[in-house]
């Protein structure tokens, strides 16, 4: 499947507070590559997440989320939200630029090429993964300039 070229999104979700009364909610980020367009009436979009994740586990209890589809410039951030054991999803969203999708409360990354935001319709057992299919809600271009982040072959790529 390595030689199968994929885009690169971020995808994003707001986990609310526990307690109403205590610290903010956090944001929580994860580069994906296992990302589609599922179908245009009703506008749905589909995303593989690793089962037991904490995307997977908090998309389980908060069904709205975003997408931003990453540009050739913005290796950078696909690179900090696949890292694995960080310490706090706070730090990594510090000095990227974002606006909080009105639809879904999670940040969409400035600079995207598209950005969308949905709404769990249903999420399908897949393996060692969870499918999570979504209705979309928004979706908006707000950069047309670059291209688009690839992953092929284990490494992030831009197209000749």
């Amino acid at each position: 499947m390595s030689r199968l070229a994929a885009g690169v999104v971020l995808v994003t979700a707001h986990e609310p507070p526990l307690d109403p009364e205590g610290p903010p909610g956090e944001d929580v980020g994860m580069t994906a590559t296992a990302f589609m367009s599922v179908s245009l009436d009703p506008p749905l979009a589909m995303v593989s997440l690793r089962e037991g994740s904490r995307m997977d586990d908090l998309l389980a209890e908060q069904p709205l989320w975003a997408v931003s589809v990453l540009a050739e410039s913005q290796r950078h951030i696909a690179g900090r939200f696949a890292m694995k054991g960080r310490v706090s999803d706070r730090l990594l969203f510090e000095d990227i630029p974002y606006e909080r999708g009105e639809a879904s409360g999670a940040p969409l990354v400035g600079g995207a090429l598209a950005t969308l935001e949905c709404r769990t319709e249903q999420r399908v057992a897949a393996g060692d993964h969870t499918l999570v299919i979504g209705h979309v809600l928004t979706a908006s271009i707000p950069s047309a300039e670059g291209g688009p982040l690839a992953y092929f072959r284990g490494r992030y790529r831009q197209l000749a």
